[in-house]
């Protein structure tokens, strides 16, 4: 499989295409720094997380499974470890230039997730880790990974959520105040993880999540807390 990302981009209207660029752009700038500040900012939670996520999903030897909005590719290359065919789609090829996956066996596409470059009923189960509030139409994005899923395929989300009503305000000061501060010691860019934060504020919660998901066609919908709700695995089959 190409260690270089091909790429299969299409327009959407101004207003998204602007948002697209804009988002893609932001990670171009903060992907040297990404999964440091990722550790940093977590302090190094989400490494269990996604552990999680990899065990809810379950591949299987032989599978086709995309990470979406994979960035630097962890969950891919753990996807890999099980025998199953990995692909890393993400519309930022400086993310993934960034990889140090590389050794592994994982294919890498540069595409959007409202418009992707699969075939109908083609993969096995997908995966997107921190990646749907970010889309410019999140709900075309679930409507568009429902079309390229096989029937009773896999689909993982793994994104932040709302925290428990005891833990909230402390997340969110944290969330408001040091996190782009942190951005700014670490990355340099202070404004980006503010952009960041504010677009976790923004997403529906586990609930409303769950009822766009069942909105979207998808079945066996139900999700996991983690952390106390600061983030959650939503699940559901095609």
């Amino acid at each position: 499989m190409s260690n270089t990302p091909s790429t299969s981009f299409t327009q959407g209207t101004e207003q998204q295409d602007k948002h697209r660029k804009e988002v893609r752009d932001m990670f171009d700038i903060v992907a040297p720094r990404y999964d440091i500040m990722n550790d940093v900012m977590s302090m190094g939670i989400h490494r269990l997380w996604k552990h999680s996520c990899v065990s809810m999903l379950a591949p299987k030897y032989g599978e086709t499974i995309v990470d979406l909005a994979g960035g630097t590719g962890d969950l891919a290359a753990a996807f890999t470890k099980y025998g199953a065919r990995s692909i890393v789609c993400d519309p930022c090829v400086g993310m993934m230039s960034a990889s140090k996956q590389k050794t592994h066996p994982i294919q890498w596409v540069a595409a959007y997730g409202e418009t992707l470059p699969f075939a109908d009923n083609s993969i096995d189960a997908l995966s997107i880790a921190f990646g749907l509030r970010n889309m410019s139409d999140p709900h075309t994005g679930l409507k568009e990974i429902h079309r390229v899923l096989k029937p009773q395929g896999r689909f993982l989300c793994l994104e932040f959520s709302e925290a428990a009503p005891w833990l909230k305000p402390l997340y969110d000061a944290y969330s408001l105040h040091v996190i782009p501060q942190l951005g700014a010691m670490i990355a340099g860019q202070k404004e980006a993880y503010r952009y960041l934060i504010q677009s976790i504020r923004e997403f529906p919660n586990q609930q409303a999540l769950a009822s766009i998901m069942v909105d979207c066609g998808y079945k066996n919908v139900g999700y996991k807390n983690l952390s106390f709700g600061i983030a959650a695995i939503h699940t559901g089959n095609k």
